[in-house]
């Protein structure tokens, strides 16, 4: 497997306040990789940061062997680099299928913005049922697939996910990462998602790192994570 996404002593934060620190990491094509950690450890930071929302303060980012750590984002985007931010963030008022097709990165090629969002709409298909509907009546379920679907409209590489399990019952979690598997098989698309459960990311993910206080301090395989005792002490209450 290539090297899709490569980071090397990061660190980044908001103006004075520090939040990451000497961050590094790795993500192959064709991976699913997680980000796992409690609240307020800097794992949103972290992908605003790749996404180039933040600017790194120190440190190198690469996406496909090229640097982009000064990237503006609406680049990154056209790189093949996309973000689904926690809580989805559609616009509530507009319907399923208008919120999707904002995510075109060129919507001036109609043709080609109709055949991603035909194959968008086959991925899911309760999203196809339900186009017309206002995007504030979905379930949080709904919602968040409807997220993922509008980022996958700009043809990513990278999907990068911020709690896709946050606010949704475990039933409803679970129908999520079985979407996300599809697409991962379907469109060969590569992942890198962060979450505070450490129990649902191992499920996906191939490989996972842990971050405290905006630090990397382990990282291995989803099953070596799952049966490490600090981890399980640290989030599992085992």
């Amino acid at each position: 497997m290539s090297r899709l996404l490569e980071v090397l002593g990061m660190s980044a934060g908001y103006g004075l306040a520090p939040v990451l620190h000497d961050i590094g990491l790795y993500v192959d094509s064709g991976e699913v990789v997680a980000v796992i950690g409690a609240n307020g450890v800097g794992k949103t930071t972290l992908l605003r940061t790749i996404a180039g929302i933040i600017q790194p303060s120190a440190g190198r980012i690469a996406f496909d062997g090229r640097p982009i750590g000064s990237t503006p984002a609406h680049d990154i985007v056209g790189q093949g680099l996309a973000l689904v931010p926690e809580g989805g963030r559609l616009f509530p008022f507009m319907t399923v299928l208008e919120n999707l097709e904002l995510g075109a990165f060129n919507p001036s090629s109609r043709e080609k913005t109709r055949t991603t969002l035909d194959e968008v709409m086959m991925l899911f298909p309760i999203l196809a049922e339900r186009k017309t509907q206002l995007a504030g009546s979905l379930s949080g379920g709904e919602r968040q697939m409807c997220a993922i679907a509008r980022a996958l409209m700009s043809r990513p590489r990278l999907l990068m996910l911020d709690e896709p399990s946050a606010g949704l019952s475990p039933v409803m979690v679970e129908r999520v990462f079985d979407m996300l598997r599809s697409v991962v098989a379907s469109r060969n698309v590569t992942v890198l998602l962060v979450e505070q459960h450490v129990e649902d990311a191992p499920e996906i993910a191939q490989r996972a790192y842990v971050i405290e206080r905006g630090r990397i301090v382990k990282t291995g395989s989803g099953a070596e994570l799952m049966n490490d005792p600090d981890v399980q002490r640290a989030y599992m209450g085992l």
